[in-house]
């Protein structure tokens, strides 16, 4: 672009050149990404799902981490193939709007917009058990009310965390559940015998081990790894995108896997008991507090309220800037989802109607049933993703590298039936919740296709 002539000092015309426009630079490494996708899932993913894994699974948590760990992996590699040919996209969403179609596309997209409400609900949820843990003379509704009413009024007034303060985060998360391994395997060796440490009975107890039980349990764990589709959001902005951001989020997957699988192994090993939990939504506390003392206990306590308050606060910003998008683009009504306040510039009614919606779900909900409405969103989605790689590869006819038949329909196949298998697992109740939401996704879908010609409604993930 030339800007027009202009005069110059001397009367003269000289032509001025547009500075050159501000573009994403490809500065980030696959350590780099690998680093963040970390941050994002966090080293104590699988502590608050433990003691209901546990449960679930009649004693075998750990073999649940690791299941859900595989289905994970084959949809990260799908992950990686829709981003290296979407690079600027990031979402489920896109990529099977591309490959498939718009209503395929919606579909995943209403899914997606379930995830994202229910996070910050789920995060009440477990914030406000951790504190009740605590201080369990105050009411389990004062915490729901205090809880995510803070995180409300610090979204109303704009404040964010920023990227430094998860990486401390992460890293005082990381030391605290480092201590726990040293102490757990310490404990554990305390008689003297190997045994006591190295077990087959985790992973596989013949007595109790029943294949339905195990994957419902899955469908639960799975929730461990939620947020390591998020390295895809950088695609624009790391060296080799095609190779590095499909090696980024498969090692996510399995380095949460391994470290997680690790920490509830050691867990199992220390409490194998699992009936005797005072409450399964804490139980991994109850356990700290066996391995390492009340110091421990309270360590263990206050990083999971900080981490759930840091969630719960970039998700429900999330959740408002994605109302406030769907606002805008005319698909909800703009007047009250477009508002922004005057001093603040956020979507003010969009972030309190989420707060009062996680006000009221988590008294209405459990820690377990959120989790599995959650899953039962993001599972279609991966479904989606893994659909879409094998249909891309049959319309290529595999000559793009990276989609020849076995890496681009065997795999992906694969990873859809897995996450399909769990999917299919999910409990009754969140099959009739999560049928309730399609059913009122297909009536806004009509009333939406209808205003705009027949097209898909649109999300701005």
């Amino acid at each position: 672009m030339v800007w027009p002539l202009y005069p110059g000092v001397n009367g003269s015309h000289s032509r001025m050149t547009a500075p050159p426009k501000p573009q994403l630079q490809r500065v980030l490494s696959l350590s780099d990404l690998i680093l963040y996708g970390i941050v994002l899932v966090m080293p104590i993913a699988p502590v608050p799902l433990f003691g209901i894994a546990q449960q679930l699974s009649n004693g075998h948590a750990v073999t649940t981490i690791l299941l859900a760990m595989v289905a994970m992996a084959l949809t990260a590699v799908s992950y990686g193939r829709m981003a290296a040919l979407y690079p600027s996209a990031g979402s489920a969403y896109t990529y099977v709007s591309r490959s498939l179609n718009r209503q395929f596309g919606f579909l995943t997209g209403w899914a997606m917009f379930l995830d994202y409400l229910l996070v910050p609900l789920i995060c009440t949820i477990y914030g406000s058990l951790t504190l009740g843990k605590l201080m369990p003379q105050v009411p389990y509704v004062v915490w729901v009310v205090l809880f995510s009413g803070t995180i409300t009024a610090i979204n109303l007034r704009g404040i964010r965390f920023t990227s430094r303060t998860n990486l401390l985060l992460m890293a005082v998360m990381t030391v605290v559940i480092s201590a726990f391994l040293v102490l757990a395997v310490r404990l554990l060796l305390g008689g003297g015998h190997w045994s006591s440490l190295v077990s087959i009975q985790p992973f596989y107890d013949p007595k109790t081990f029943h294949i339905s039980t195990i994957l419902t349990a899955t469908s639960v764990a799975a929730l461990t790894y939620g947020g390591f589709d998020g390295v895809t959001t950088l695609a624009e902005e790391v060296e080799n995108p095609r190779r590095n951001v499909l090696l980024a989020a498969v090692a996510v997957c399995l380095f949460t896997g391994i470290f997680g699988g690790l920490q509830v192994y050691l867990a199992q090993m220390v409490w194998p008991d699992y009936h005797t939990f005072s409450n399964l939504e804490t139980a991994f506390l109850d356990v700290s507090r066996k391995v390492g003392g009340e110091w421990l206990f309270h360590a263990m306590a206050l990083i999971l309220i900080v981490a759930n308050i840091g969630s719960g606060l970039t998700a429900q910003t999330g959740v408002a800037r994605l109302l406030y998008g769907m606002g805008r683009a005319g698909a909800l009504p703009k007047t009250f989802f477009t508002t922004l306040g005057s001093r603040s510039s956020v979507p003010v009614y969009n972030i309190i109607l989420v707060g009062v919606l996680s006000c009221a779900g988590a008294l209405v909900l459990n820690y377990e049933r959120s989790a599995e409405l959650i899953n039962f969103g993001a599972f279609l989605a991966f479904m989606g993703v893994n659909a879409a790689v094998v249909r891309h590869s049959f319309r290529v006819r595999f000559l793009e590298p990276g989609h020849g038949f076995f890496s681009g329909v065997i795999l992906p196949a694969f990873g859809f039936f897995f996450c399909l298998s769990i999917w299919l697992n999910l409990s009754k109740p969140a099959k009739m919740v999560g049928a309730t939401w399609f059913a009122a996704g297909f009536v806004y879908h009509l009333i939406q296709s209808r205003r705009s010609s027949g097209e898909a409604p649109e999300f701005e993930f």
